[in-house]
């Protein structure tokens, strides 16, 4: 008897042992993340950024790779399926996490069911853009050429994300407008500046170094109000119409099953990189508001998110393209 006590003892500390050893000697080789949309855009950018210091922490190269296509769906399914061990994580946003679900007829993965939480990262609203030259300097333009029954404005659209803001301007109004969808910002972004369309919807990160070097103007913001991250730019609720607001964010996941010991790993890492003040002033000038929080939270709060959405896309039938 006392024999088969000391073998249980021996299992249940191996039992226990066994994760946080794992957690110890991770990470001991190079991880992968997945950032689902092209090189330069908004995620990409914080992506990239973060994962300089989080390979210094973690003492492995952080390796980034783009897997853009079906508004981050390709590269999130591609997260899924991934071994969960802690060597693949995922840069996903409100895109692949939200709205997705509703918008395609498949995904190839749930949100929920396949992915660990690790933190939110940041979030950021979109913003309208037009060239320099163009005729359209505010929301009110917009209006207008409606009323003047003028041409169809052709509207790039390189995310959900900037779907989402396509049709709910449609929705209140401002339907002007025929929808042009892209594979990421460097393309939208090109054919903006060439003329192809004739407005772009993007994120702040994404469009700064073109606003701010004169090649793009903005025009509105998808906050309730004026955003710190673009001073001057009035929104789209201050121009007119009111409680319009769409935010985007970008959340740290793992693979399903990726033991807890080293999801709490990155979630500490992370924290401790987000707390840096010269990270938080870098993040702001790159277009992004620093997150942070726990696993639990961020499940909440993407949650939360999905029941905001949801019957706003359902009800207006809104479908990928």
């Amino acid at each position: 008897m006392k024999t088969i006590r000391l073998m249980a003892a021996l299992a249940a500390s191996l039992l226990f042992t066994q994760p946080t050893a794992a957690a110890d000697a991770y990470p001991s080789k190079p991880i992968k993340l997945i950032v689902p949309y092209q090189a330069g855009q908004g995620t990409d950018v914080a992506g990239r950024y973060l994962a300089e210091y989080l390979a210094r922490a973690l003492g492995q190269p952080l390796i980034v790779e783009n897997r853009p296509g079906a508004g981050g769906n390709i590269g999130a399914s591609e997260a899924a399926r991934a071994a969960p061990d802690g060597y693949t994580l995922l840069m996903g946003t409100n895109g692949t996490h939200v709205l997705n679900e509703y918008m395609y007829s498949s995904t190839a993965f749930d949100p929920d069911r396949d992915f660990e939480p690790v933190m939110l990262v940041s979030s950021f609203p979109m913003v309208l853009l037009t060239p320099p030259g163009s005729p359209y300097a505010n929301l009110a333009d917009l209006r207008d050429a409606k009323k003047a029954k003028a041409d169809s404005i052709n509207v790039g659209m390189p995310s959900t994300t900037a779907r989402l803001v396509f049709e709910l301007l449609k929705q209140q109004g401002v339907n002007s407008m025929r929808g042009i969808p892209y594979k990421g910002s460097a393309t939208a972004t090109t054919d903006l500046m060439g003329g192809q369309v004739q407005i772009g919807i993007d994120t702040v990160s994404a469009a700064r170094s073109f606003i701010t070097s004169g090649k793009l103007r903005a025009l509105a913001v998808t906050s309730l109000k004026e955003s710190a991250l673009l001073p001057g730019v009035k929104s789209i609720a201050e121009q007119g119409l009111p409680g319009f607001q769409v935010i985007a964010w970008n959340g740290l996941y793992a693979p399903k099953g990726t033991p807890p010991a080293i999801v709490q790993r990155l979630n500490a890492e992370l924290a401790g990189i987000l707390a840096r003040p010269e990270v938080r002033q870098r993040l702001l000038e790159l277009g992004h508001e620093p997150g942070g929080g726990t696993p639990a939270e961020l499940t909440a709060f993407s949650r939360s998110e999905r029941l905001k959405w949801q019957p706003l896309i359902v009800q207006a039938g809104l479908k990928a393209e």
